[in-house]
């Protein structure tokens, strides 16, 4: 799966730090998903699409062939 989570924290003026404290993650997990290395959880990433004014759909999305 694919995300925009690395270009809309950063159009909101936040750093890795940041949105982990205010996710209550690591910010190890954040930079896990921003590389696709892992995908959250549901609750995570209506957590982070609520934090980025955005619906998890259009943040997360599945890679095309």
């Amino acid at each position: 799966m694919q995300n925009k989570v690395k270009e809309l924290r950063k159009q909101a003026g936040l750093r890795q730090e940041d949105l982990a404290r205010m996710l209550g993650v690591s910010r190890q997990t954040i930079i896990a998903i921003e590389n696709n290395k892992y995908d959250p959880t549901l609750a995570l990433a209506m957590k982070l699409a609520h934090l980025l004014g955005q619906h998890v759909d259009e943040i997360f999305f599945l890679e095309e062939s």
